[in-house]
């Protein structure tokens, strides 16, 4: 198994951001297999729609929020083997050219280690901040990943769609991997995972120690978005799948490790991102927790 986990980015640990290099080549060296970031461009006050698209809340823990490209871009200089992602970038808030540069910026950095993870988001509030439709969303990141492929596979490079235009222009600075770096998708309801059997590279799914752990309901949206898979004659073995793990505040680590066995166990997923910040408050914190969490999986 590859376990990840998430960079201090969030709640009280990003207080601590200044140690994030530290906290990236130390997690490297205790044999973690990814660092990851999520997104908040910000969290409304009064919310229209609250946490994850229900209700009208939002968790406290997202007020405080780091910018997920500099903390990848630290990650990046500070280490050399573990992979570097989001799960998610809330993706159609970005203007296309932007959003390539700095993944391509961290790619390179990185000597290619870039995992980029999208998602539309569920915030309102963050599309209205940002000058864009909220109703269209999903469209507009059909849209923004065909640009992105433009801008990462040609030169010069440019896209024309009915929400976002690229003018020709040059486009020589290249990422790492090729033809580009893969396309991770989050989804949960079926429309978004029919975009991911259509586009995507991978599936980014999530659960939460111990309050949410449907693993019926993971090997069931699983085979779902294999079924889309064929139906679009893509072979479903080249969709990977990473599935975030947020904890619970007062969970023990041996419930969380026993949580990822089990659900490795039963849905052949091997790849993880643990995210503390509900959990544990500070960077320290989180790495003692990280090196646990390791420790207890690998013992078995």
């Amino acid at each position: 198994m590859k376990i990840g986990f998430a960079l201090p980015q969030f709640h009280r640990q990003a207080y601590g951001i200044a140690q994030t290099a530290t906290f990236a080549s130390a997690i490297e060296e205790a044999g973690g297999a990814s660092l990851w970031v999520a997104d908040r461009n910000l969290s409304a006050v009064h919310p229209v729609v609250g946490y994850g698209g229900r209700g009208t809340t939002i968790p406290e823990e997202m007020n405080p929020s780091a910018d997920p490209f500099v903390l990848l871009g630290v990650a990046a200089a500070a280490t050399s083997r573990v992979l570097l992602g989001s799960h998610v970038l809330v993706a159609p808030l970005y203007p296309p050219v932007q959003l390539a540069r700095s993944l391509t910026t961290i790619d390179l950095i990185s000597g290619g280690r870039l995992l980029p993870g999208f998602g539309i988001g569920w915030s309102p509030e963050e599309y209205q901040a940002a000058g864009l439709d909220f109703t269209r969303r999903g469209a507009r990141m059909d849209e923004l990943l065909d640009a992105l492929h433009a801008i990462w596979t040609t030169d010069p490079a440019q896209y024309e769609g009915d929400q976002i235009s690229v003018p020709e222009h040059h486009s020589p600075l290249k990422p790492v991997r090729k033809p580009r770096p893969p396309f991770y998708l989050g989804a949960l309801s079926e429309r978004a995972l029919r975009r991911v059997a259509r586009r995507g590279d991978g599936w980014l799914p999530l659960i939460v120690v111990p309050s949410h752990v449907d693993v019926d309901g993971l090997v069931a949206q699983r085979s779902q978005l294999d079924e889309f898979a064929r139906q679009d004659g893509r072979d479903p073995h080249a969709i990977d799948t990473v599935l975030r793990v947020n904890i619970d505040a007062g969970t023990s680590t041996e419930r969380v490790a026993d949580t990822v066995k089990e659900v490795h166990e039963r849905t052949g997923i091997d790849h993880f991102m643990i995210d503390s910040m509900y959990d544990v408050h500070t960077v320290e914190g989180s790495l003692e927790h990280a090196r646990q969490i390791l420790e207890l999986v690998e013992k078995g």
